[in-house]
């Protein structure tokens, strides 16, 4: 699919797919995901909306580079990549890590050029010590994550194997469908997806989730294997937002056809 080269920061580009025209859709993928993910969204929405699918920085086919590979640049860059393609009110939809980026847009910019926000399966802080909250994962288990799986390549290879199959998907892959999703995944060297691990686990953003909700239509879609917890947190904590329960956490890909309804619904 067709794409362009936005410079955001002195050598860095980050890769966009713009197409379609209508109300703007931006997607944003997860820790170290592509613009690919989104495909079935794309090819859904670009005939009634202009589809607008980012690789920020450091991955897929947007410059690899040593810095600026944490969240607060990450939602520097998306205002960088709107001004550039002159994006007006658009509704930004973050997967995963990529809400962190929309949330982060929100506490540097505000809500005032942004229609609404898609919310997909990410809480707002990852890490707590409160058995009530939703989180990522147990303490023990991230640092794990960090210290050891995402110290080479082949960690980073066998942990992103592992979180596709247990979490991200609930079928079983074919070979070549689950070859495809490791290779979007290792576009970002182990070095990089480390800082972008850690960056993302120590991110606080339950201010601008309850901002987000409060001034803005929100949509959060969780995944079915903590849909209690989150579901519960996210009342409490944006009781504005809505909330709708889907598959794994890639349940956009997976169940596409549930999900674009989802989302064509949110939007009206």
């Amino acid at each position: 699919m067709a794409g362009k080269y936005i410079e955001v920061d002195a050598g860095v580009e980050l890769y966009v797919q713009d197409i379609g025209e209508g109300e703007p859709l931006v997607f944003i993928p997860g820790f170290t995901f592509t613009t690919e993910v989104f495909e079935k969204q794309v090819a859904y929405f670009s005939k009634t909306n202009r589809v607008i699918v980012i690789d920020p920085r450091s991955h897929g086919r947007s410059t690899i580079t040593v810095h600026g590979n944490d969240y607060v640049t990450h939602g520097t860059d998306l205002k960088k990549v709107l001004e550039e393609l002159d994006v007006n009110n658009p509704t930004l939809i973050g997967w995963s890590f990529g809400c962190l980026t929309a949330w982060e847009y929100v506490k540097q910019f505000g809500t005032e050029n942004i229609k609404s926000i898609v919310l997909v399966d990410m809480p707002p802080k990852s890490l707590s010590t409160m058995e009530t909250d939703w989180v990522e994962g147990a303490l023990d288990d991230i640092a794990g994550i960090y210290n050891q799986s995402l110290r080479t390549p082949q960690g980073q290879r066998e942990f992103i194997t592992a979180y596709i199959t247990g979490v991200m998907v609930q079928r079983d892959l074919t070979e070549s469908e689950l070859t495809w999703l490791i290779e979007q995944s290792m576009k970002t060297p182990y070095y990089i997806a480390g800082n972008l691990f850690a960056s993302g686990m120590f991110s606080d953003y339950r201010k601008e989730a309850k901002l987000a909700s409060t001034s803005l239509p929100t949509l959060t879609v969780v995944a079915e294997h903590w849909a209690d917890i989150a579901t519960a947190y996210t009342k409490a904590l944006s009781p504005d937002t809505q909330i709708e329960v889907l598959g794994g956490h890639m349940m956009f890909w997976e169940h596409d056809e549930k999900f674009n309804r989802l989302l064509e619904d949110f939007l009206g």
